[in-house]
């Protein structure tokens, strides 16, 4: 918001009696009084400043998707075009489909069928490519937590696998361009289009490769657990929403105890393919994940793998507990063993997948 101030002709030394105050002492009080003005100045704004900021109270836009480009008085929102940003997410989100949300009994016949466990995963790395559309509403019937944690585990491992994949192929192709010293036509377009979908409009190359990278796996399975308490609540079932993510211009659900025409809603997914590239394209972009990305980066630097455990500490800002947050994510990953599917590979596999990291 602007504020115009009106220029007032003030005379702040009128008050002195230029007869009763010689040259000299008029001087230096004058010099004083200045001094003192502009010294008081910024302490009087920056206290203004933070009582209205206080007022106003601070909101945590962290979860919302890409919320540098929903948020009208961003500087960002008149350089980077959402549209850009998020074409390929609304592609998948406006995919058409004919099948019914299939129920549990129909989902595990299916993972039967095709031979599908978490305990051949563990140990051979290997994962059916499964991409259901929906979760089924009978997860919350499952009596038993662990028979329900390895079902919510089966149907979105492959999702976010599929997300990985598609992420390492393009920072395949990222490299490869990178290490030319001369690029195609097709190149140099393909690199436009990725500037403009990871909000680059500087298009620097090191910004790009660092945005351009996985969220390991593990982690990502575990924020989906947390915020869907393992695929049972309301947004999951509802929208597909497996991150909790935010909007305030996109279609979405209210929250039970939120104002009926203020605030955010948890953005809705047609399928879940696109809530978990939606969750992506958030962690690579949004600005309170800087210190995340920077230290994947540094992790590459140093040719250590992308651990989860180490990660986690910078996501504090995904969620308003913080540091609590990061704790509960840890739990989860270490009580379910997780780790175990950050180097899994999504069939079918072949030695071009098999050899990118």
């Amino acid at each position: 918001m602007k504020r115009i101030f009106k220029k007032n002709r003030i005379k702040p030394f009128k008050v002195f009696d230029e007869n009763n105050l010689s040259s000299l002492p008029r001087i230096i009080l004058s010099s004083v009084l200045i001094i003192l003005f502009f010294y008081s100045l910024p302490i009087v704004v920056n206290f203004t400043s933070d009582k209205i900021e206080s007022s106003a109270g601070i909101q945590n836009n962290s979860k919302a998707i890409l919320a540098y480009t929903l948020n009208k008085k961003s500087s960002n929102s008149q350089i980077l075009n959402e549209d850009d940003l998020l074409i390929d997410i609304y592609s998948l989100n406006d995919q058409e489909t004919d099948t019914v949300r299939l129920d549990a009994s129909t989902i595990k016949q299916l993972f039967e069928d095709t031979d599908y466990k978490l305990d051949d995963v563990r140990k051979k790395k290997l994962v059916k490519p499964i991409a259901l559309t929906l979760l089924p509403a009978e997860i919350k019937m499952i009596e038993s937590v662990k028979k329900r944690k390895e079902f919510f585990i089966q149907i979105v491992l492959p999702l976010i696998l599929e997300e990985n994949k598609n992420i390492k192929l393009d920072r395949k192709r990222l490299f490869s361009i990178i290490n030319k010293s001369n690029n195609s036509k097709s190149e140099k377009q393909w690199l436009e289009k990725k500037y403009k979908q990871y909000g680059i409009p500087s298009r620097d190359l090191s910004i790009l490769k660092r945005r351009m990278d996985i969220v390991p796996v593990s982690l990502a399975l575990a924020q989906a657990a947390k915020e869907t308490g393992w695929g049972t609540s309301r947004f999951a079932q509802q929208g597909n929403a497996l991150f909790g993510q935010w909007t305030w211009s996109g279609e979405g659900l209210k929250p039970k105890d939120a104002e009926k025409n203020e605030g955010h809603k948890v953005m809705k997914f047609n399928v879940l393919q696109a809530s978990v590239r939606a969750y992506q394209r958030n962690i690579n972009t949004h600005s309170s994940y800087e210190d995340f990305r920077s230290a994947r980066a540094k992790l590459r630097d140093l040719g250590e793998p992308l651990d989860s455990m180490i990660l986690s500490e910078y996501l504090d800002k995904y969620a308003e507990t913080g540091n609590e947050y990061v704790k509960v994510l840890q739990k989860i990953i270490k009580q379910n063993n997780l780790k175990d599917f950050d180097d899994a590979k999504l069939l079918p596999s072949s030695i071009e997948l098999e050899s990118l990291t």
